[in-house]
């Protein structure tokens, strides 16, 4: 399943809402509507994020499924219910997790090597608009870091050359 952030989770992001840990923060970002949960979920396998972490930042009305689209599970929502219908879901609704290594067969640390310098590149090419996103970068010593910068840098760069950073980081 594919998720996005709620308007309420932007603004839980932008205030730093204290119902969102430091490692759920980490992971919260990467939900930018394109990935799907078990990318996501395994991205952040390390950081200890679980289906259950997800589950609860839908359940707060923080993600929501590309689209609006609730899962069939949740057709008939209970009147009166304060969190949405589809936050009800049984979470294996959200697809299989792969694991950190699968795919590709590297670990964290390997894409994190394979990583870095493409994404210190990516930021020093910007110049000084992007100063302190390189810093950032400059700054991160895992792949958690790196992954939990990458929207801003594609945001930066814009997709086409983020394609190359995207494939370091999450194939």
């Amino acid at each position: 399943m594919v998720l996005v952030k709620t308007p309420a989770g932007q603004e839980a992001l932008k205030d730093r809402h204290g119902s969102l840990s430091s490692r759920q923060r980490s992971a919260f970002i990467l939900f930018d509507g394109k990935r799907t949960t078990g990318e996501i979920l395994a991205a952040t396998a390390a950081m200890g994020i679980t289906q259950d972490d997800v589950q609860a930042m839908i359940a707060q009305g923080l993600l929501a499924p590309v689209g609006g689209q609730m899962p069939a599970a949740a057709a008939n929502p209970v009147a009166g219910q304060a969190a949405p219908a589809w936050a009800e879901a049984p979470a294996t609704d959200l697809g299989t997790v792969a694991s950190p290594v699968e795919g590709s067969g590297r670990s964290p640390m390997e894409r994190y090597k394979a990583a870095y310098p493409i994404a210190t590149e990516l930021t020093a090419g910007l110049g000084l608009r992007g100063f302190r996103l390189n810093l950032a970068v400059e700054g991160a010593g895992s792949f958690e870091d790196l992954a939990a910068l990458a929207p801003k840098i594609r945001e930066a760069v814009g997709d086409a050359k983020f394609e190359r950073l995207d494939k370091a980081l999450f194939d």
